[in-house]
């Protein structure tokens, strides 16, 4: 039986993947704040485990304050430099960490798969720091992978569960002109891409997105037709930006990327437009 170690294992991906997993015949280890802050307990913990997933990372969309920022930073490269550290210090190294990152890394002029060029601004400097502090894990013992999220879409939690009641009301609509870019992966395929991964041990970056991306006009008339409701109340950008200050920029900043290397692979999307994703989630 193969172990697989989840740090971030309490939020809405981490527990999919606990389950998923779990049904699949893995033993799961969930890595705990405590055990995360204690380096003995960590290295013990991996000393044992095959296969890492590091999920850690306080909850991006926010309002960015000062302190807050910090706090982004310090959980997403502390604790990833924490787990680098453990696994350099273990005789019995995993053979995989796969870490997060996000298609924030990305600007947000055209379309890109892995090789896109980045951004200057807080969220792209983020997750270049976060992908460079997973990759010192990398030696002959272990592998380093990253998976680079666009926004997860599932039932039970993540972006859709919020912005879902007030399409139902009917007051849903799009954020300003709608015309920015969304780049989304079902939960399912996120679930299966990791499965993918795992079994055939692949080690790159890879952008895990939908094949197809869309607009938050594309996801907001998919949500509309399905629901049956009317979409008509857009969101003004300034007002995100009094709730959210600089955050807002994840929510009218969008890139669009599309998931080259694991097409190139084989990986098969059951989910490939924002259509069929929206359809079978609200169904």
């Amino acid at each position: 039986m193969k172990t697989i170690a989840i740090t971030g294992a309490s939020g809405f991906v981490g527990t999919s993947l606990k389950k998923y997993f779990s049904a699949l015949g893995y033993k799961i280890i969930s890595i705990s704040r405590d055990v995360l802050n204690d380096n003995k307990k960590l290295e013990e913990t991996l000393n044992q485990t095959d296969i890492v997933i590091n999920l850690a990372g306080a909850n991006i969309i926010n309002r960015w304050s000062e302190s807050y920022k910090k706090l982004l930073y310090s959980s997403r490269i502390e604790t990833t430099s924490k787990i680098v550290n453990a696994i350099n210090s273990i005789q019995n190294r995993p053979k995989l960490l796969i870490s997060t990152s996000a298609v924030g890394i990305y600007d947000n002029k055209t379309t890109y798969d892995e090789n896109g060029s980045y951004s200057n601004d807080f969220l792209s400097n983020l997750c270049q720091d976060w992908e460079k502090e997973a990759k010192k894990a990398k030696n002959e013992s272990t592998k380093v992978s990253i998976f680079r999220f666009g926004i997860v879409m599932g039932k039970d939690g993540g972006a859709l569960q919020k912005m879902i009641t007030p399409f139902k009301l009917g007051l849903g609509g799009t954020i300003g002109d709608g015309k920015q870019a969304f780049s989304y992966i079902h939960i399912n395929d996120l679930l299966n891409a990791y499965k993918f991964v795992i079994e055939n041990e692949f080690e790159d970056t890879f952008n895990l997105t939908a094949p197809i991306p869309t607009t938050n006009k594309g996801l907001t008339l998919a949500l509309g037709k399905t629901l049956k409701r009317p979409t008509i109340l857009p969101v003004p950008q300034f007002v995100l930006n009094i709730i959210f200050s600089e955050g807002a920029r994840v929510l009218t900043d969008g890139q669009s990327a599309i998931p080259k290397k694991l097409l190139e692979l084989g990986f098969k999307f059951k989910f490939n437009t924002i259509e069929e994703t929206i359809e079978d989630l609200c169904k």
